[in-house]
C-alpha cells in the first residue's frame, strides 16, 4: 500500500511540476513513470488477497451472525462448522483454479497488455499465495471448532461475542 501511494504521489508530483512549468511559460520536463496505473492495480490486488487470511483471523470479514447468535450454543457450533466447511471448499476451488491459471500463463508465456509487459504468472502467484493462506486459516478454525463441537459443544463461544468476565 505504501508503494502504491509513493508511485501515485510521484506521478502526480511530476504532472504538477509540468503544469507549473507551463504556467510560467517554460517547457515541460515530460517525466512520467510508465505503467504506474497497471503496477498500482497489481499491487492493490496483491495486497487485498494477501490480507484475506489476516482479516479472517482477526474476525474482520462480514459474517451472518444475526441468525446464528440466536441459536442454542450446541446448534450454533455446528452452524459454524458448516460455514467454515463452505468457506474452505470455495477457497480450495478458487486456489485450484488459480493454480491452473498460473500453469496456463506459464505455458503460453502470457504477459500483461499494458505499457510494461509483466509476466502474468507473477501477480497470479501472489493471488494464489493469499488464497492458500486463507485456506490454512480456515482449516485451523475448522479444526478448533470441530474439536469444541465434538468434545463440549456447550462451551462454544463466538469469538466476536463480548467476554462475560470483562466489566462493561
Amino acid at each position: 500500500m505504501v508503494t502504491i501511494c509513493a508511485l501515485i504521489a510521484l506521478q502526480v508530483g511530476f504532472r504538477v511540476i509540468d503544469a507549473l512549468l507551463v504556467l510560467v511559460g517554460l517547457g515541460r520536463l515530460g517525466i512520467s513513470i510508465t505503467g504506474v496505473s497497471e503496477i498500482a492495480a497489481y499491487l492493490l490486488v496483491g495486497a487485498t488477497f494477501l490480507g484475506l487470511a489476516y482479516t479472517f483471523v482477526h474476525h474482520a470479514h462480514i459474517r451472518m451472525t444475526l441468525v446464528i447468535t440466536r441459536l442454542p450454543t450446541r446448534l450454533r457450533v455446528w452452524f459454524e462448522v458448516f460455514g467454515l466447511l463452505v468457506a474452505l471448499t470455495i477457497s480450495v476451488v478458487l486456489g485450484k483454479g488459480l493454480i491452473s491459471l498460473i500453469m496456463e500463463s506459464i505455458e503460453f508465456n502470457d504477459v500483461s497488455s499494458g505499457f510494461i509487459s509483466i509476466p502474468l504468472w507473477i501477480p497470479q502467484a501472489i493471488l494464489t499465495i493469499g488464497v492458500g493462506l486463507l485456506c490454512l486459516a480456515l482449516l485451523e478454525a475448522l479444526a478448533m471448532t470441530l474439536k469444541i463441537a465434538v468434545r463440549d459443544p456447550a462451551s462454544f463461544r463466538d469469538p466476536e461475542a463480548p467476554d462475560d468476565n470483562t466489566p462493561s
